[in-house]
């Protein structure tokens, strides 16, 4: 399993200078996490790096490895099993935590999608009392063009991207 750091979480963990890795592959377990702040709380945005399906947690306390991995992996399970999948993340992430890798970020394009989320993530904040769990719902609903496909008109979602990936996925 890969799990890329923005330069906000690598610094915050003391990751130190991450290398680029290519996409794992298996893209389902291949995730990217980013750090940002909503009144002076810290979240904790993991992305699967090739759909920008999400998991949001509180990153009060996290402060380095140990700590990050038991709840980025609490996070992806709660969020997958709110939408159904909790098969998904027995079959295909379980396996393929006993090894984590550390990177920096895959992309742009990546981090861009990202930087949408978290500002889309700040105004469900600022209007509603919402639980970071409770973000990932709307965050995996909205359009993105950087998940365009051909049925898409030029958008798609998160959700809808993970699933497709799910199903075309195989165990280890």
């Amino acid at each position: 399993m890969i799990l890329r750091l923005t330069q906000k979480l690598g610094s915050r963990l003391k990751a130190g200078s991450l290398k680029p890795m290519p996409m794992d592959e298996a893209p389902i377990a291949d995730w990217t996490g980013h750090l940002f702040f909503f009144n002076r709380t810290p979240y904790i945005i993991l992305c699967n790096t090739a759909t920008l399906y999400s998991a949001v947690l509180f990153g009060n306390g996290i402060t380095d490895d140990s700590i990050v991995i038991p709840r980025a992996l609490a996070a992806l399970r709660a969020t997958m099993e709110a939408d159904g999948l909790e098969f998904a993340y027995e079959r295909f992430i379980v396996p393929r935590t006993g090894l984590i890798y550390f990177a920096s970020s895959f992309s742009r394009s990546v981090t861009g999608s990202m930087n949408e989320l978290v500002a889309y993530a700040k105004v469900l904040l600022s209007e509603e009392d919402v639980s970071p769990y409770g973000l990932s719902g709307p965050l995996n609903d909205m359009l993105l063009s950087s998940l365009r496909n051909d049925e898409s008109r030029g958008y798609g979602r998160p959700r809808e991207a993970f699933r497709s990936l799910i199903a075309q996925s195989r165990a280890p």
